[in-house]
């Protein structure tokens, strides 16, 4: 299943927020999505992941739903991305079928080769540093963290970087053997970072190919 290296997570004070934070991303060129709507009502989340799937339908985006599996097939997104309290991907993955995507969140070695267990599609590896967007942080990996826990892994599940990551990082990001970014602010404030981010991305992907083989 091919993968985008660049996920924009969504922003907003509001529903309405993410949904107009959404349209600018899939404006400004991007591949995927994730709609992520903390501490909101379901029946709210249903209605804004609808919205949110017909704008990205429009542009041909994937759209992820994050948390909510049951959501995510009934607005026929392409994906979800699952929490380390959410449901076990295995029942994500029985209820959604073959052709959705599923992601899950590790924060250590241990939480990636449980995931690759689980047979999911791609793991969001991270706290790369802080960032105000996450409530209870797992411990910070750092650089020297994904280099750590890629070299014992030795894994074809793509490995998306997350949590705090701007544009400086991205080079060394990919050096260190990750596949993709995830990124929030770095692009909220900014949806022409997009296509900067992008080109970075497969410009060191590029790269990456060269010293490997």
């Amino acid at each position: 299943m091919n993968i985008a290296k660049l996920h924009y997570i969504s922003q907003g004070n509001t529903p309405e927020e993410h949904l107009q934070n959404i349209q600018k991303a899939c404006t400004y060129g991007a591949e995927l999505v994730q709609l992520r709507l903390k501490n909101t009502e379901e029946n709210t989340i249903l209605k804004t992941a609808e919205k949110a799937r017909a704008i990205t339908g429009h542009y041909q985006t994937r759209l992820i739903i994050n948390d909510h599996y049951k959501i995510a097939k009934a607005v026929n997104a392409d994906g979800v991305h699952l929490g380390k309290t959410d449901i076990c991907p295995t029942i994500a993955r029985e209820y959604l079928g073959k052709w959705f995507i599923i992601g899950g969140t590790a924060n250590t070695l241990e939480d990636c080769k449980n995931l690759i267990s689980k047979k999911v599609d791609y793991i969001g590896l991270g706290p790369y540093r802080f960032t105000k967007t996450k409530e209870n942080l797992s411990p910070i990996l750092g650089l020297e963290g994904y280099q750590l826990i890629l070299k014992e892994l030795k894994t074809k599940t793509p490995i998306i970087a997350i949590g705090g990551i701007v544009e400086e990082d991205i080079t060394a990001l990919i050096k260190s053997g990750v596949y993709g970014i995830a990124m929030s602010g770095s692009i909220t404030q900014n949806f022409n970072n997009l296509s900067k981010f992008n080109k970075l991305l497969n410009a060191s992907a590029t790269l990456e190919q060269r010293h490997t083989f």
